[in-house]
C-alpha cells in the first residue's frame, strides 16, 4: 500500500512491543518536552496480553511562544494569551493537524489501519489528539487525552466532518488541582464531546498538571478492551 501526503514528516521516537505490530499509538508530549518524554510509560503501560504494539512519539516543532516570552521550544500550536476560548493560535493547530494526519498515513502504509490506531496526547498534544479526532472521515481505534481541553470545544459541532467520527471512544483524564489547565475547561471539553455523540470516559485523579498510577491503570483497562474488541 503506498499513501503520500505533501506535509513533512516529524522526527519521532519508536518502541515496538513486539515482532510485526498489529496496532500503533501515536502519543502527542507537551508543551516544551520532546517525544522522549513519555517513551519510559510503556513498560508501566503494557499487558502481557496485549497484541505487538508501534508506540509512535513525534517530536513536536520548535516555535516561539507567546505567553513564554516568545521563547522557542517544541510546541505544537503558540499560545497568544491566557483567556481560554482564544488562546490557542489556529494556524499552529492547523500545521499541527497536517503533521499528525502525515503520521497516521505512514503507519498506513505500514500496515496499521487507522481502526487499530490509538491517538494519545498530554496537555497540548492532547488539545492536538482531540482536535484530530473531531476532523477524522476514517475513524481511529479511540482517542486518549490526558490533562488536556478541546481548543474551541463551544465551536465543536462545526468540525465534525463525518457522522463515523463519533465512533471513536475517548479516553479523558484530568487533575484536580492542575494549575495549568483548570478543570473545568477539560470538564466542559469532555462535555461537548459527549453532547457530539462522542463514548467519553472521563476521569479525574487529585493531582496536577501530570499523570499518576492509578490514571496509568484505568488508561490500560481502556485500552484493553480497545484491543479485544
Amino acid at each position: 500500500m503506498t499513501i503520500t501526503t505533501d506535509t513533512p514528516l516529524l522526527d519521532t521516537v519508536e518502541h515496538e512491543t513486539g515482532a510485526s505490530p498489529q496496532w500503533s499509538v501515536l502519543w502527542l508530549h507537551g508543551l516544551g518536552a520532546d517525544g522522549h518524554d513519555f517513551a519510559p510509560l510503556v513498560p508501566e503501560l503494557v499487558r502481557p496480553d496485549w497484541p505487538a504494539l508501534r508506540f509512535v512519539f513525534p517530536h513536536a516543532p520548535v516555535r516561539a511562544v507567546t505567553i513564554n516570552n516568545g521563547v522557542r521550544m517544541r510546541a505544537w500550536y503558540d499560545i497568544v494569551g491566557m483567556d481560554f476560548p482564544t488562546r490557542a493560535d489556529s494556524a499552529g493547530i492547523e500545521e499541527s493537524l497536517a503533521q499528525v494526519d502525515a503520521l497516521i498515513a505512514r503507519e498506513q502504509a505500514r500496515g496499521i489501519a487507522p481502526e487499530r490506531l490509538l491517538l494519545a496526547g498530554f496537555s497540548q498534544g492532547g488539545a492536538i489528539t482531540l482536535a484530530a479526532g473531531l476532523r477524522r472521515q476514517v475513524p481511529l481505534a479511540g482517542l486518549i487525552a490526558l490533562s488536556t481541553y478541546l481548543p474551541g470545544a463551544s465551536q465543536a459541532a462545526r468540525h465534525r466532518v463525518a457522522a463515523a467520527t463519533t465512533a471513536q471512544p475517548v479516553f479523558m483524564a484530568h487533575g484536580t488541582g492542575d494549575p495549568v489547565i483548570p478543570l473545568i475547561h477539560a470538564e466542559q471539553s469532555a462535555q461537548a464531546l459527549g453532547e457530539l455523540g462522542f463514548d467519553v470516559e472521563w476521569h479525574r485523579y487529585p493531582m496536577a498538571h501530570q499523570v499518576c498510577a492509578e490514571e496509568i491503570r484505568d488508561l490500560g483497562d481502556w485500552m484493553g478492551r480497545r484491543f479485544a474488541l
